[in-house]
């Protein structure tokens, strides 16, 4: 199925590249680009094509998708033992800068009217999904490298005016990815086929909410265009409001539910998952966080998690301490049991103290990981099977308490209905049924209880009611490929500098006589501590990573374009501009 979907793709993108010779008449029972769209399945068949690139979910095999730390390590979530560097080179080539799937996009678009048997409804749902998947490709390509030419329809090789055209600025091609989802949000079917397998309006409308509230905090952070930031971002609330007002999602599941079980059909918060099966589709997360080493989360995320009377640490009577796991986890959020093991294991204990993997920071994830497989022969290497989530319910209620908060507009009814619903939800703790308290709004000051609060730990640059939000994204969508990209875009990337936030390079606090193997040995002699005897692990010794806002490292916010495209373009006697800081 999957070699025919490219085969017809392929002969797709040939056919429009290429002038039809009217004297020639191809074979009648060869599919081309005359033949090819001839009903409704083969526009869905074509439609699937774009899947594994936009809904990757776990990946394959033992290549990850976006979630744990692939492809989002740089990052403060997470204590690598050598903190990745940010790219300061421009690359002669980079798979990034193509626009295969804008002119696939443009092709399905451009053929629909031709295809037989679709009334006005179905013809427009399928444009509304062609204008989807072109809304997708650009806000990837926007992400990475800002300014991009735009194409409305399919390029013929032989324009080349046209496809040397130099880059429209971003928010022309960003209002034009807003008419897409505008579009597919209003014509793309409620359901269609399989739930939580194929695109749906509210498919198009969650994507629609996160695109758009990118784009809203980009342009408020980085440019100060006040205009069209509040434009997409009451976008943003827009979709995201359509989802949780009609789209009928729900949370009938504990948090870790969502993203360690082999059958994700029955969950109400799926609005799209990735579907796995033994010996047919299968991938790796699950063994990563089981009896691999792992890239362990960092000293500064788990301070991050509030305790159960939604305190910060630092406030809260309730927080027990960080000396041994179990006082790090008494009284907390419900999602740190949901995310991580409740016991160590640094480096240097496998095999001695445990038979399972380890941690760079002995903090270990478990959020991915099916207990009732984790020791069978699916459980292990490349073959796990459990499904996971695309874009889910957790998420848009996100999207939208932070977009209400990012137009000035937040009210207890709109924290009721996203973070207070989140806190709500089953706990997965077998130990206790105790949720979260509340959140609450109070002067424009965040709150539990009835008082106010301020984390002094808070950016004195961020509100202390945004600084609350943007805590609760962080800790609900951990390791799903989002800090990265919400660090970018609130333009905040100096909270990866490990001078300037060194908890970012500390895990859990150790004890080496705790691990001794013999009164004069230790199983952890290669681990640093802060401390001689005892302390924090220090998962990097030696390496550091640096973001300092304000000096040269602000061109990082976007990647180079390649210097074999720009070549191209003066090869073809065309500009292609370089992004502000990098020099050639």
């Amino acid at each position: 199925m999957k070699s025919r979907i490219y085969f017809l793709m392929l002969l797709a993108g040939l056919a429009a590249g290429c002038k039809k010779d009217f004297l020639v008449r191809p074979p009648q029972d060869r599919l081309d680009d005359d033949t090819y769209w001839a009903n409704e399945r083969n526009l869905r068949t074509f439609a699937y094509g774009f899947y594994t690139t936009y809904f990757d979910g776990y990946g394959t095999g033992f290549t990850f998708g976006p979630y744990f730390y692939q492809g989002q390590s740089l990052n403060d979530d997470f204590g690598p033992v050598s903190p990745p560097q940010f790219t300061k080179i421009i690359p002669n080539t980079d798979g990034k800068w193509q626009f295969v799937d804008v002119k696939k996009a443009n092709i399905m678009l451009d053929r629909i009217d031709r295809v037989p048997g679709l009334d006005d409804a179905g013809r427009n749902h399928w444009k509304g999904v062609a204008r989807f998947f072109r809304a997708m490709a650009y806000a990837r390509l926007v992400n990475t490298f800002g300014d991009v030419p735009w194409f409305s329809k399919p390029v013929l090789s032989s324009d080349m005016e046209l496809m040397y055209k130099p880059r429209d600025p971003r928010v022309t091609v960003m209002d034009s990815v807003k008419a897409d989802f505008t579009f597919a949000a209003n014509n793309i079917r409620a359901s269609d086929g399989e739930k939580g397998l194929n695109v749906t309006k509210w498919v198009a409308m969650a994507y629609m909410s996160r695109i758009m509230l990118f784009e809203g905090t980009w342009q408020k952070y980085h440019y100060a265009n006040t205009a069209k930031s509040n434009e997409y971002l009451e976008a943003a609330k827009w979709a995201a409001n359509e989802v949780i007002t009609n789209g009928g999602f729900s949370f009938n599941k504990s948090y870790r539910e969502s993203f360690n079980s082999l059958d994700l059909k029955d969950n109400n918060e799926m609005i799209l998952y990735r579907r796995y099966q033994t010996g047919l589709l299968t991938h790796s997360l699950n063994t990563y966080v089981n009896t691999e080493g792992q890239t362990g989360p960092n000293k500064d995320l788990m301070e991050t998690y509030l305790c159960l009377d939604g305190r910060p640490i630092s406030q809260s009577a309730q927080y027990q301490g960080d000396k041994n796991i179990t006082q790090v986890m008494t009284n907390r959020d419900p999602r740190m049991f949901n995310t991580f093991n409740f016991e160590l294991r640094p480096n240097g204990s496998y095999g001695k103290s445990n038979s399972l993997g380890v941690s760079t920071t002995a903090y270990c994830t478990h959020k991915f990981l099916n207990d009732e497989i984790k020791n069978t022969s699916i459980g292990v290497s490349n073959q796990n099977p459990t499904h996971a989530p695309v874009i889910r319910y957790g998420e848009v209620l996100m999207n939208y308490v932070e977009a209400v908060a990012e137009l000035g507009t937040l009210t207890q009814a709109d924290l009721d209905k996203t973070i207070n619903v989140l806190r709500n939800r089953i706990t997965g703790n077998p130990g206790s049924a105790t949720k979260m308290a509340a959140l609450q709004v109070i002067g424009g000051l965040p709150g539990t209880n009835g008082a106010t609060y301020d984390d002094p730990k808070r950016d004195p640059s961020v509100s202390a009611m945004l600084w609350e939000i943007r805590r609760e994204r962080r800790l609900e969508l951990v390791m799903e490929g989002f800090r990265r990209d919400d660090l970018r875009r609130w333009k905040k990337l100096n909270y990866t500098d490990t001078d300037d936030h060194p908890d970012i390079n500390r895990g859990a606090w150790i004890v080496r006589s705790e691990w001794a193997k013999a009164p004069t040995g230790s199983w952890l002699k290669d681990v640093t501590l802060t401390g001689t005897n005892e302390g924090y692990v220090i998962p990097s010794p030696v390496a550091k990573r640096t973001f300092k806002a304000g000096s040269d490292d602000e061109k990082l916010y976007l990647e180079p374009i390649p210097l074999n495209q720009i070549k191209l373009y003066t090869d073809n006697k065309a500009t292609l501009t370089q992004n502000p800081g990098w020099v050639q």
